[in-house]
C-alpha cells in the first residue's frame, strides 16, 4: 500500500471516530462564547449524511472484487449497510436543520465555499479497508460477547448445581443438629424433673417439720400471750387499786389541809381580850403559821411526785394533831388566864372591903398583886418568830422603800407626758444596764461600770444608748434611780447568781461600793431583799385572816403566776442567789474606795442573821438550803 493511501485512510479513520465527529471552527478567535462547544452535548455534524451517502456508494464496487465475504460477513455487512442507513437517513433528516441553522446564523459566503471545498477533499477517499475492519472488530465483539454469555450461563448452572447441593447438606446437618438438640432438651427436661420431685419431696418433709415447729411455738406463744395478759391484767387492777388509794389519800391530805387552816384562823396573834390585856398568842400563830406551810409543802412534794403514800398521810395526820393541841393550849391558856382574873378580881374585891374596915391601911403601900402564873413567860428552846428590833428594823426599811415610790410618783405616772416618759426610759436603762454588764468574767470592766454608776448618782451627764443622761433632768429623777438601781441588784442576785453562783462576788464587790458612797442604795437594796427573801430578815410570814393563799405565798417568797405557784427547786434555787448575792456583800468591800471607814453592811450583820436563823424553828427544805449557800460563800 502507498504512503499516500497510507496517510489518506488514515485520516478517513479519524474522522470516523468519536473525535472526529466533533466539529472545528477556524475562526474560534472571531466568536464570543469560545467555550460553547465543550458545554453543549455532542451532536453529528449536519453534513454526515452526506458523507455516508458518499462513502457507501464508493466502497461497495470495491469489496466486491476483493474477496467473497463468508455467511457470517454476509449476514454482518446488510446489517452494517442498515445501520449505516439508517444513519444517512438521520442525517439527511438533520439536514433540514442545517439550512435553518445556516439560514438563521448568516455568515456569509465565505464560509459557504469553504464547507464546498471540504465536501469534494472527502470524495476522494477510499473507506472500503475502513469498513472493512470496523466489520471484523465488530464480529469479534459479537462472537466474544455470544462467548462470554455462554460462559457466563454456564458458570451459572455451575454456581446454581454447587449451591443446591451445599443446600441440601445443610439441610441434613441442621436436621441432624435438631435431633440432637431436642434430645438434649428431652434429657435435661428428664432430669430436671427428676430433681424437682426430689426437692419437692425435701421440701414436703421440711415443711412438715416447720408445721410441727411452727405448732410447738404458737402453744407456747399462746401459753406467754396468756400469762401477760393475765400479768397484765393484774397490774392494772393494782395500778386501778393504788390510785384509788393515792386518789383517796390525796383527799384526805386536802382535808386535812383545809382543817388545818381554818383552825390556823383561828389563831389570831394580835388577839387581846378585853379583860386580859397581858395575853400574847403570837407564839401559837407562828408555830400553826409554820404547820401550815409544813403541810403545804407536803402536799405540793406528793403532787409533783405523783400519788401520796400512807407515810405523807401520817405526816399531815400529826401535823394537824399538833394544830389541834395547839389550839386546845391555846384555849387551856385563855381559860387559865380568864380564871386567874377573876380569881384576881375576887382577891381585889377582898382587898377593897378590909380597905373599907381599915381606911389608915388604904394609906399604906398597897400589896403587890400575886405573880401570874398563866401570864407571859419566856419560852425555853427554839423561837418561832423574829426578835422584835428585827421586825422594827424591817419595817422602817419597807417604810422606806414606800415613801422612795411615793417621792418619784410624777415619773411612774407619767403616760400622758412624752416627755417624761422619755427621761423615765433613759434613766431606767442608765441604772440598769451597766448592772445587767456585770458577770462572773466581768474583770477590769468593774471599775469601768462602777464609775458609770457612780457618776449617775452623782449627778454627772453619762452617756446610755447613744445618749446623754443625768438625774438632773427630773427633780425625782435621782431617787427614782436609787429604787431602780437597788432593784436591779437584787433581781441579778435572784437571776444572775442562782444560774452561776461564782457571779455574786463581782456584783457584791459593786454594790457594797456604791453603798458605801450612797447609803440610800443600800437601805432600798435590803428593802427590796427583804420582800422577795423575808428568810434573809430573818422572818416567817404569818398567814392573816382575810388573806389568801396565793397572797399568802408571794409573802412567802414563792411566784404565783395564774393561780400556779412555781416548783419547790425553782424556788430553793432563787432564795439560793439571794443569800447568796447578800452574804458576798456583807463579805467583800470596793478595793478602791476608803478603807479607812467601816463596812456598810458588815460581819457583825452575817452574825446576827446567822444567830436568828439558828434559834428559829427550821422550815423544810428552806432553812438547810439558805444556811448552806450562806456558809459556802467565802
Amino acid at each position: 500500500m502507498q504512503p499516500r493511501q497510507l496517510r489518506w485512510e488514515t485520516l478517513a479513520a479519524l474522522r470516523t471516530s468519536s473525535k472526529g465527529q466533533l466539529s472545528y471552527c477556524r475562526h474560534w478567535l472571531q466568536d464570543e462564547d469560545i467555550l460553547e462547544g465543550c458545554m453543549s452535548p455532542l451532536v453529528l455534524s449536519p453534513y454526515s449524511g452526506w458523507v455516508l451517502d458518499r462513502v457507501v456508494g464508493q466502497s461497495a464496487p470495491e469489496i466486491a472484487p476483493a474477496r467473497s465475504p463468508t455467511p457470517k460477513e454476509s449476514t454482518l455487512l446488510p446489517n452494517r449497510s442498515s445501520s449505516l442507513e439508517k444513519i444517512a437517513s438521520g442525517s439527511r433528516q438533520g439536514s433540514s436543520p442545517l439550512s435553518s441553522t445556516e439560514s438563521s446564523e448568516a455568515k456569509g459566503n465565505e464560509d459557504l465555499s469553504l464547507r464546498e471545498m471540504d465536501r469534494e477533499v472527502f470524495s476522494a477517499i477510499l473507506p472500503s479497508k475502513v469498513t472493512e475492519v470496523e466489520g471484523c472488530i465488530w464480529m469479534y465483539e459479537e462472537m466474544h460477547r455470544l462467548k462470554g454469555k455462554e460462559g457466563l450461563r454456564q458458570r451459572q448452572e455451575q454456581q446454581e448445581q454447587m449451591v443446591r447441593a451445599v443446600y441440601d447438606l445443610a439441610s441434613e446437618q441442621l436436621k441432624r443438629f435438631d435431633e440432637l438438640k431436642e434430645l438434649k432438651q428431652h434429657q435435661e427436661f428428664q432430669d430436671l424433673r427428676e430433681v424437682m420431685e426430689k426437692s419437692s419431696k425435701e421440701a414436703q418433709g421440711q415443711q412438715e417439720k416447720l408445721k410441727e415447729e411452727h405448732r410447738h411455738r404458737a402453744k407456747v406463744l399462746n401459753l406467754k400471750l396468756r400469762e401477760a395478759e393475765q400479768q397484765r391484767q393484774r397490774q392494772e387492777e393494782l395500778e386501778r387499786l393504788r390510785k384509788e388509794e393515792g386518789q383517796e389519800r390525796l383527799r384526805r391530805l386536802y382535808s386535812i389541809q383545809e382543817e388545818v387552816l381554818q383552825l390556823n384562823q383561828q389563831i389570831d396573834p394580835n388577839y387581846r381580850h378585853k379583860d386580859l390585856p397581858r395575853i400574847d398568842l403570837s407564839a401559837y400563830s407562828n408555830r400553826g403559821n409554820q404547820i401550815c406551810g409544813l403541810v403545804s409543802g407536803l402536799i405540793r412534794t406528793t403532787s409533783e411526785r405523783g400519788f401520796p403514800t400512807q407515810v405523807d398521810v401520817a405526816n399531815t395526820e400529826r401535823a394537824l394533831q399538833e394544830m389541834r393541841g395547839l389550839i386546845a393550849s391555846m384555849q387551856q391558856e385563855i381559860a387559865a388566864a380568864v380564871e386567874e382574873k377573876r380569881r384576881r378580881d375576887e382577891e381585889e374585891e377582898r382587898q377593897k372591903q378590909k380597905e373599907l374596915l381599915k381606911k389608915e391601911q388604904m394609906k399604906a403601900q398597897t400589896p403587890a398583886p400575886a405573880q401570874q402564873p398563866g401570864g407571859k413567860q419566856q419560852k425555853e428552846g427554839l423561837q418561832v418568830k423574829a426578835e422584835e428590833s428585827t421586825m422594827q428594823w424591817y419595817q422602817q426599811l419597807q417604810d422606806a422603800a414606800e415613801q422612795c415610790v411615793a417621792s418619784f410618783s410624777g415619773i411612774s405616772n407619767c403616760k400622758d407626758n412624752n416627755e417624761v416618759k422619755k427621761i423615765k426610759t433613759d434613766l431606767q436603762k442608765a441604772a440598769t444596764i451597766p448592772v445587767s454588764q456585770i458577770s462572773r468574767i466581768a474583770g477590769s470592766q468593774l471599775r469601768e461600770i462602777f464609775d458609770k454608776i457612780n457618776n449617775l448618782l452623782s449627778g454627772k451627764s453619762v452617756q446610755s444608748g447613744g445618749r446623754t443622761v443625768s438625774v438632773t433632768q427630773h427633780p425625782q429623777g435621782l431617787d427614782f434611780v436609787y429604787y431602780k438601781l437597788a432593784e436591779k441588784f437584787v433581781n441579778q442576785g435572784e437571776e444572775e447568781v442562782a444560774s452561776h453562783r461564782d457571779a455574786a462576788f463581782p456584783i457584791a464587790v459593786v454594790a457594797s461600793g456604791i453603798w458605801e458612797i450612797h447609803p440610800r442604795v443600800g437601805d432600798l437594796f435590803l428593802a427590796h431583799l427583804h420582800k422577795k427573801c423575808p428568810y434573809s430578815v430573818p422572818f416567817y410570814p404569818a398567814l392573816k385572816e382575810g388573806t389568801s393563799m396565793e397572797d399568802y405565798q408571794r409573802m412567802l417568797g414563792y411566784q404565783v403566776k395564774d393561780s400556779k405557784m412555781e416548783e419547790q427547786d425553782h424556788f430553793l434555787k432563787r432564795m439560793s442567789g439571794m443569800i447568796r448575792l447578800y452574804a458576798a456583800i456583807i463579805q467583800l468591800r470596793w478595793p478602791y474606795g476608803n478603807k479607812q471607814g467601816t463596812h456598810p453592811h458588815g460581819l457583825n450583820h452575817g452574825w446576827r442573821w446567822l444567830a436568828q436563823m439558828l434559834n428559829m424553828e427550821p422550815l423544810a427544805d428552806v432553812t438547810a438550803t439558805l444556811l448552806f449557800d450562806f456558809l459556802e460563800v467565802r
